[in-house]
């Protein structure tokens, strides 16, 4: 998932937006590039590999100039090479982009039958070029951009700037998140709060098929039929304190620390302490009269999914079905009437989730969000949401979030039970006890680091590693090897116990 960043103002832009792609490196990436305007031209420095090679390029050749846009790449079209990396356009217009343009082997074709000359194997190489077509035939920035946004096709976010034009930057999304961040006579555009978080707690978000035009004294926002319209400004939560490493080696092992804080707020938001009692935010449907809960979600939030789907068939006895998003959404299952669609996601901008999500609203579910981003699209396109308190989630991969949306999960399941009578308040009482014990439990896990090295130490020297679970367990072993791969790069698989003598129990070695 790539980074965009745009900065207008009167401060040097390369600095800011170079900070600004290291908050975005949680986001995986294999290039990166900034581009600004010098003297009304355009300049870019590009580099593969990490930040740090961009950086040693800017400090031996550093970028003048007040506008500028960056952006870190993960590899879908063409190869990850410097000369992949964004930003790509001509001398006229520079462009970045999030996502996929799916038309982009027609238009590629029919731009260079008009002659337009491309220099790379991206799509997004795509939008610049017909952009600059646009701006050859005689058409203005802003018009030319509009014109090429109407002719693309897939999921996308985009960030351009203009030669000549120093106090103007062109975003735009669908299907993909962009944001706009209000300054004091300086703007930015961002593709989430992190991005934006230092430079501004002012921050308005896009909604699909949205464009804003932004100088640096603000933003004029257009939907996709064009019309001028209006996009609230909101105060993000989100500091620059909030996303730093503090005292720790890296973003996992702070995350790692903040488990006890993270669980203990999220459950504190919805459990009194005092009558051990569940007291979720108002719903506007009755759970009640859910006839089934489909779960959908993606990587380490569709298996906390799965722990919830566990939960509401043993706790509150409503039916429950759990799929992954990516398949969910193309398995297009018939759904009853009046049923309950649940989407996780920690980001609420996860592309299959957001489909699946407007899938289920087709089907006439009651969708509800479990969300770490309360100003995310998931969250404006559901009936309701449940935050998860889990703050900024920099690390790649998922730790505190996962927790944050069992602990969450677990407080709805019992909400459940207790509206369907499936619990008594007693023993909703005893759970939530054990549920406001987790905390202490997590700080007690975490104390044990001199254990955990050991075991790590022998893991290290495996080929391949299972783990097994049964019952609710099965998602967090699927959860488990997950974890190892993404971070060991150790191969690992996640079984049901159950299932070891079907097949894989062969591949043990004695």
């Amino acid at each position: 998932m790539c980074g965009i960043i745009g900065v207008i103002g009167s401060r040097p832009a390369a600095p800011l937006v170079l900070d600004a792609l290291r908050r975005l490196e949680y986001r995986g990436y294999d290039s990166a590039g900034v581009a600004t305007l010098v003297n009304g031209h355009i300049e870019r420095r590009r580099a593969e590999g990490k930040l740090g090679n961009l950086a040693a390029i800017l400090e031996r050749s550093p970028l003048p100039g007040t506008i500028g846009i960056g952006h870190t790449r993960w590899a879908t079209h063409g190869a990850p090479t410097e000369g992949n990396a964004h930003p790509h356009g001509t001398a006229r217009v520079s462009v970045v982009h999030n996502g996929i343009i799916e038309n982009h082997a027609e238009l590629r074709a029919e731009l260079e039958a008009e002659g337009q000359e491309f220099r790379s194997e991206t799509d997004t190489e795509t939008v610049a070029q017909l952009v600059d077509l646009h701006l050859k035939r005689g058409m203005g920035p802003i018009a030319a951009a509009g014109a090429a946004l109407k002719r693309l096709q897939g999921a996308y976010a985009l960030a351009m700037i203009f030669a000549g034009h120093p106090e103007l930057i062109v975003g735009a999304q669908n299907g993909a998140p962009l944001a706009v961040g209000f300054g004091d006579e300086e703007m930015f555009v961002g593709s989430d709060g992190l991005a934006l978080a230092p430079l501004t707690r002012r921050i308005a978000y896009l909604r699909d098929g949205d464009w804003a035009v932004v100088d640096r004294r603000g933003a004029r926002f257009f939907d996709a039929s064009g019309q001028e319209t209006e996009r609230e400004i909101k105060l993000t939560r989100l500091t620059g304190a909030a996303i730093g490493k503090g005292n720790y080696r890296h973003f996992m092992e702070k995350e790692l620390h903040e488990h006890p804080a993270v669980i203990g707020d999220t459950l504190h938001r919805m459990v009194n302490p005092a009558t051990r009692a569940v007291s979720l935010p108002a719903l506007p449907f009755d759970l009640a009269a859910a006839p089934r809960v489909t779960v959908s979600a993606c990587g380490s939030a569709f298996y906390a999914g799965l722990v919830g789907r566990w939960w509401f068939e043993t706790v509150a006895r409503l039916p429950a079905d759990g799929d992954v998003a990516s398949e969910f959404r193309y398995r297009a299952p018939p759904m009853p009437r009046g049923g309950l669609g649940l989407l996780v996601s920690q980001s609420g901008e996860t592309a299959d989730t957001l489909a699946a999500l407007r899938y289920m609203r087709e089907q006439g579910q009651r969708v509800l969000s479990v969300v770490n981003v309360p100003e995310s699209t998931m969250a404006r396109e559901s009936e309701a949401v449940l935050e998860t308190i889990a703050g900024p989630e920099v690390g790649v991969a998922s730790t505190k979030a996962f927790t944050a949306q069992l602990s969450v999960l677990a407080c709805l399941a019992l909400a459940a039970g207790r509206a369907r009578g499936a619990i008594t308040a007693e023993q909703e009482a005893a759970i939530t006890a054990a549920l406001l014990e987790v905390p202490g439990r997590a700080a007690e896990a975490l104390e044990n680091g001199e254990a955990i090295q050991e075991i790590a130490a022998r893991v290290a020297k495996a080929r391949d590693v299972l783990y097994l679970g049964r019952g609710n367990c099965f998602p967090i072993a699927l959860e488990g090897a997950l974890k190892l791969k993404e971070i060991s790069y150790i191969h690992a698989e996640g079984y049901a116990a159950g299932e070891m003598k079907h097949g894989p129990i062969a591949l043990i070695d004695p």
